[in-house]
């Protein structure tokens, strides 16, 4: 395993963009103390600066699988997709969704992952550690990587947005390997799959119930803003995800579940913050 002396310039530029970051954000504070106003100027400069309003405290997926399991999801025991119940050590039971599995041998039909929303591969195939490796990405015979596991190591950019919560949510560990890296997309005809479980995956493409369309794309609306220049959100499937967002308003639970992320992770999620505002959620109470 490299050391941190090897980390290359990419998570070196990152922390240099957080700590810029951190001054602005101070100095906005100062004037605003002094003055009890911002300038123009800087009001601006906070307004283009994404990483501000960007995960930039959980490091790892570990860390963030144990903040929801412990700090977001501790009250709450259903999988975002089937609705099946999981328990806090991570078994799921499908009693009360009628979620058959598609293969019953299969361990992950029983076991709770956290699934990224917007798949960890669209987040990191831009990146170059992802793409073209890193020296700090060697293994033990001195041979080169690349990849996620190079990004997970060589790119501190890649390291908090893959561990953003916003972008996770619990899931059948069975639907997440079935969903992969699959697009969101209106899939033709009800194929049932996966019994009651109204979540359909077919040609590479993934449609969820539609009581989570809004979810999803706010989700994917947040990360394109505060991430930019990953491709998120590409033309293709922006007006989707317009129409899941009005077709699907925010509830009760995802406006308390972006209150206590907001809490645990340090920054707003603002496109689901506004609507739960609009819808009256917001302070939650």
């Amino acid at each position: 395993m490299p050391t941190r002396s090897t980390q290359s310039s990419s998570k070196k530029t990152g922390s240099y963009k957080k700590w810029l970051s951190v001054l602005i954000g101070l100095a906005a504070l100062a004037f605003a103390l002094i003055t009890g106003e911002v300038p123009e100027e800087l009001q601006a400069i906070l307004r283009d600066d994404p990483l501000g309003r960007a995960n930039t405290t959980i490091e790892s997926v570990p860390e963030a699988k144990r903040l929801l399991l412990n700090e977001i999801y501790y009250d709450q025991d259903t999988t975002f997709y089937c609705g099946s119940t999981f328990t806090p050590d991570k078994t799921v039971s499908h009693k009360k969704s009628g979620y058959i599995p598609v293969d019953k041998k299969e361990k992950r039909a029983y076991r709770l992952e956290w699934e990224h929303i917007v798949p960890a591969y669209v987040l990191g195939k831009s990146d170059p550690a992802w793409r073209d490796g890193d020296p700090a990405c060697v293994d033990r015979n001195n041979r080169p990587f690349k990849g996620r596991q190079c990004a997970e190591i060589a790119s501190e950019e890649f390291q908090y947005m893959e561990a953003d919560m916003y972008n996770l949510v619990p899931a059948i560990g069975e639907v997440n390997g079935l969903r992969s890296n699959y697009s969101y997309a209106m899939i033709p005809g009800e194929k049932r799959a996966f019994g009651a479980c109204n979540m359909e995956i077919e040609d590479r493409k993934a449609e969820p119930p539609d009581n989570r369309y809004g979810d999803i794309a706010r989700t994917y609306m947040y990360m394109d803003d505060v991430y930019p220049g990953h491709g998120i959100i590409s033309n293709k499937n922006a007006k989707l995800f317009e129409a899941w967002n009005t077709l699907d308003p925010v509830d009760a639970w995802e406006c308390e579940r972006a209150r206590r992320i907001e809490a645990a992770q340090g920054n707003e999620n603002h496109i689901v913050k506004a609507a739960c505002r609009e819808a009256n959620l917001w302070p939650v109470r």
